[in-house]
């Protein structure tokens, strides 16, 4: 199972966890429709640059 580092505590955490066990910090998230928008903006802008 993968792990990442809590950047708080330093503790190996799952890296699905949104929150450290640990210590509680809050691992910053992004909802799945703000990330369409984003690869929908990116590849707007690689059309009107190609174009």
């Amino acid at each position: 199972m993968k792990k990442k580092e809590c950047p708080s505590c330093a503790m190996e955490v799952d890296a699905d966890s949104k929150v450290c066990p640990v210590c509680g910090y809050e691992f910053p998230g992004f909802s799945k429709g703000i990330q369409w928008v984003a690869i929908l903006l990116v590849l707007l802008m690689l059309l009107f640059f190609i174009l």
